[in-house]
């Protein structure tokens, strides 16, 4: 790969973590609620699932997905559905208020947080059911492509820059999140901030039943 090629995909690699989308939402959603070292598991679940998203785009079983609208279909309802489901219980987590140590108030949900396992898990799904994340790879990725050369080891340095880059994109968007917890420290700030991420995952999984096949 000549690297004015890698240079442009790594700038559009930027651009593609920044913009708003589940990855972001629930980086920021699990980072407010657990903090950042926690939240390392999530990241990496969501990695995972966008490695996977773009081997399956890269060698052509994403243009495979678009091209069955069966296939595609089962994605994408999947993707709403779980993104309904993860903000419907966001939405509806219960926040109360506990003694601590020394008497002093502290916040509590009634659900015992998620193992690292099921964080993980959680962020796998969150972006390998994502039909957006099939479309855009499918449509992007050719263009870095170069047919005379060695498929694999371009598919490798796509992949590679893609996770170092939304990795550590996730993780700023976690951390800044973590830093509102300050502002968030009591139950009815807490309340809003469920049903506020809650809302917009809930948002999202409905607008990927819009998402259609490519032409």
């Amino acid at each position: 790969m000549d690297l004015h090629i890698w240079f442009a995909y790594f700038a559009a690699s930027w651009a593609i973590a920044l913009s708003p989308g589940s990855g972001a939402v629930l980086s920021m959603t699990h980072g407010l609620a657990y903090g950042v070292k926690k939240t390392s598991a999530t990241i990496a679940g969501l990695q995972l699932g966008l490695a996977v998203i773009l081997l399956v785009a890269g060698v052509g079983v994403g243009a495979l997905l678009l091209a069955s609208a069966t296939a595609f279909t089962v994605v994408k309802f999947a993707g709403a559905g779980y993104l309904i489901w993860l903000g419907l219980k966001q939405w509806r987590a219960h926040v109360g208020v506990a003694p601590a140590a020394g008497d002093a108030p502290a916040l509590v949900q009634d659900a015992v947080m998620p193992s690292a396992r099921e964080r993980f898990v959680t962020g796998f799904f969150t972006n390998v059911t994502n039909p957006k994340g099939i479309v855009f790879m499918v449509a992007v990725l050719p263009q870095f492509i170069d047919p005379a050369r060695g498929l694999w080891l371009q598919l490798l340095i796509l992949l590679v820059t893609t996770v170092a880059v939304d990795l550590v994109v996730m993780h700023g968007y976690a951390f800044l999140a973590s830093r509102a917890q300050r502002w968030l420290a009591t139950a009815r700030a807490r309340r809003a901030q469920n049903r506020v991420f809650g809302g917009v995952l809930m948002a999202m999984g409905a607008s990927l039943l819009l998402v259609k096949r490519a032409a």
